[in-house]
């Protein structure tokens, strides 16, 4: 599932993912920064230019390049703002291509072999009215675009949800 609203200029996207392993293999995967390669298109041309360190913490920077446009590059800089282990972790954008970007990843464990993954990302546009008017729509779908890509990844690595995370999926929905 993923939703995205609008409102006083911000954007804000819900993912919701039922993943099949236990909270300390998805924890382990997602507290690697070096795994954002991963789970990012490739025509994005995503590239961490930061030392990675094998674990994130908070305080942390990390640096990236990404392809804005095609043959344009900017640097990305996120902050990891906060850690609290096997349960959620946020970044936030210092410098890069969005006006402001704020993403919680969520993990709730569900059974032994099963982890809901939530992430809410609360971004803005430069330019604020003209950036909305000129790329809202196109930025809007990119940023969708790319958590699908990221769920499919995912559902990749950890494999498809167990039938009971289906039965979970339609209670919920």
């Amino acid at each position: 599932m993923i939703h995205t609203t609008y409102q006083s200029g911000i954007y804000q996207l819900k993912t919701e993912q039922i993943i099949s392993a236990s909270i300390e293999e998805v924890w382990e995967y997602f507290s690697q920064p070096k795994n954002l390669n991963d789970l990012t298109p490739p025509d994005m041309g995503f590239t961490i230019t930061s030392a990675e360190p094998p674990k994130m913490y908070e305080g942390q920077i990390v640096t990236y390049k990404i392809e804005i446009l095609p043959g344009i590059n900017q640097s990305w800089v996120t902050e990891i703002k906060h850690v609290e282990n096997q349960k959620l972790f946020i970044d936030e954008q210092r410098f890069g291509p969005y006006a402001m970007w704020h993403h919680q990843h969520h993990f709730e464990t569900i059974s032994d072999k099963q982890v809901k993954m939530n992430d809410i990302v609360s971004y803005k546009l430069p330019l604020g009215f003209i950036g909305n008017l000129v790329a809202g729509k196109m930025i809007k779908k990119r940023v969708h675009d790319i958590f699908a890509y990221r769920h499919q990844k995912i559902s990749e690595i950890f494999g498809e949800p167990y039938i009971n995370d289906t039965e979970y999926l339609l209670k919920v929905h």
